[in-house]
């Protein structure tokens, strides 16, 4: 019966640490395995990960390209043609209704409806924003757009 007292590493699984710098018999003296003076027989001398030894880095060498602009609103879209396709028995579509069937998948991002595909649905329809081409369709279908805030 196994105990877990009795528990060990195979043999052979397991070596014993190396003890460096515990004189010349031990044949590991002296500089203890470091070589002679540099920075890296120091304690605790280490380079980074990213040091490539004085010359300028690669992150300095690429060029810069492009920016990043932080005032960008990054919409969620739906088009007209998908909302032709769904069984609807409201007429009326707000982006809480769209995020509820799993249509949407955030609830705080912009929603913004694109003009692709037809639509017969005479729907009212809240969004953030429409395109143009979206508000002609859905218009022409004898539904409402409304344009709501931000979210």
């Amino acid at each position: 019966m196994i105990k877990l007292n009795d528990l060990r590493p195979a043999r052979g699984a397991t070596k014993n640490e190396r003890r460096v710098g515990r004189g010349r018999g031990s044949g590991w003296g002296k500089t203890a395995a470091r070589g002679s003076n540099g920075a890296k027989a120091r304690a605790g001398a280490r380079n980074k990960a990213y040091f490539e030894g004085g010359q300028t880095p690669l992150s300095r060498r690429i060029p810069k390209k492009g920016f990043k602009n932080i005032n960008r609103v990054e919409f969620q879209t739906i088009n007209v043609g998908f909302l032709e396709k769904l069984d609807i028995a409201e007429t009326e579509i707000d982006p809480a209704w769209l995020h509820e069937r799993g249509l949407l998948r955030s609830k705080t991002k912009p929603v913004k409806i694109l003009g692709n595909g037809e639509l017969t649905k005479g729907l009212t329809i809240k969004a953030n924003a429409f395109s143009k081409s979206a508000r002609e369709k859905i218009e022409n279908a004898k539904g409402k757009v409304e344009v709501i805030g931000r979210a």
